[in-house]
């Protein structure tokens, strides 16, 4: 997998004809026409990069039954999983789902009628009549029932579809958010759909159709979501980063030097080791693990393993796509760090 700069438009890369994404609007379920108040049209999986978040809006209902719930229906985060000294363990955490999904993932052929817009007959329209495609469906179904339990109100998930979000049907939660209020509006969730769609699944799945669109939708789906939520958590660490070297940053940002900020941001040798543990990672989830233990199997050779993932792939993703585009969140973020000011 080859990797891209962040202005490189999308549209610009080179991939597979059958799993290029076709142009997209809001969809509308149930009418081949499109539902009136229906959301605005726009290209394929851009959506605003102003988020629109639900917090603090929740059914009165919910609210009113709610004992644990403050006075004003609200309720709080008393867990420390937002705090910047977790930020490294919680990647690490992160690496392990990824790692699972794209296992689960592999098992199943790249299936390209599920990202073809009428490749399946999902009840899913586009204003203009057209009909959705099953990933989109899924995913909207999805962002539907998390958004209702707030999971889109934590500032370290992001939408793929913002602007669709239900009301909460649970008190709201206020979250300990360290983050500068610039936060808000970054949101690549576009980039990283173009990317697993048109780049990582032709490196990780068989050529074909085995027919399984339901079990590929559903890892699709998790797999879309932790690839989400670790790249944009380069928001946490672009806050830790500037928190330990103001002075630097500040210089940097008041200067808007996106290329100053990236060589700063940048350690190649912590990016080695996090590549280095992954594949590591993906070689040890990846094979049959037997009951016997490992003293008793005495050395074996690494070409005897047949790995459901190729290790290398998974470092491949890491270095060429996760890393890069976190960095990117990371400028991104920081050239705006200054704002509220």
């Amino acid at each position: 997998m080859a990797s891209h700069a962040a202005a490189t438009p999308a549209a610009s890369r080179p991939a597979p004809v059958s799993l290029r994404l076709a142009a997209r609007r809001s969809c509308s379920r149930g009418t081949a026409t499109g539902a009136a108040g229906s959301s605005a049209s726009g290209p394929a999986f851009s959506f605003p990069e102003q988020r629109a978040r639900r917090s603090g809006t929740a059914c009165s209902a919910a609210t009113a039954s709610s004992s644990k719930a403050g006075s004003n229906g609200t309720q709080t985060d008393k867990s420390d999983r937002l705090s910047l000294d977790n930020i490294r363990a919680s990647l690490i955490r992160q690496e392990d789902s990824i790692i699972f999904g794209l296992i689960e993932r592999a098992q199943y052929s790249i299936n390209a009628a599920v990202y073809q817009p009428g490749g399946v007959d999902v009840p899913c329209f586009h204003p203009d009549g057209t009909r959705a495609s099953m990933l989109e469906f899924m995913l909207r179904e999805n962002e539907q029932t998390g958004g209702k339990i707030r999971r889109y109100t934590s500032p370290d998930e992001h939408a793929f579809y913002p602007d669709s979000l239900p009301l909460l049907v649970i008190p709201a939660m206020s979250y300990p958010n360290p983050l500068a209020p610039a936060a808000e509006g970054i949101n690549i969730n576009a980039r990283i759909m173009d990317m697993y769609v048109n780049d990582l699944l032709p490196a990780l799945c068989q050529e074909g159709d085995d027919f399984n669109y339901g079990s590929t939708g559903l890892a699709d789906v998790s797999n879309l979501q932790c690839l989400s939520k670790r790249i944009h958590y380069g928001k946490f660490v672009a806050e830790s980063k500037f928190q330990a070297k103001p002075e630097e940053f500040t210089e940097l940002i008041k200067a808007q030097d996106a290329a100053g900020l990236m060589d700063l941001l940048t350690y190649k040798e912590v990016e080695d080791r996090v590549v280095r543990r992954v594949t590591n990672k993906a070689a040890t989830y990846g094979q049959d693990i037997s009951e016997e233990l490992p003293s008793d199997l005495g050395l074996r050779n690494q070409k005897d393993i047949e790995y459901k993932v190729a290790p290398e792939r998974v470092g491949e993703l890491y270095r060429e796509w996760i890393m890069p585009m976190t960095k990117d969140v990371q400028v991104e973020y920081l050239l705006r760090r200054l704002d509220h000011l």
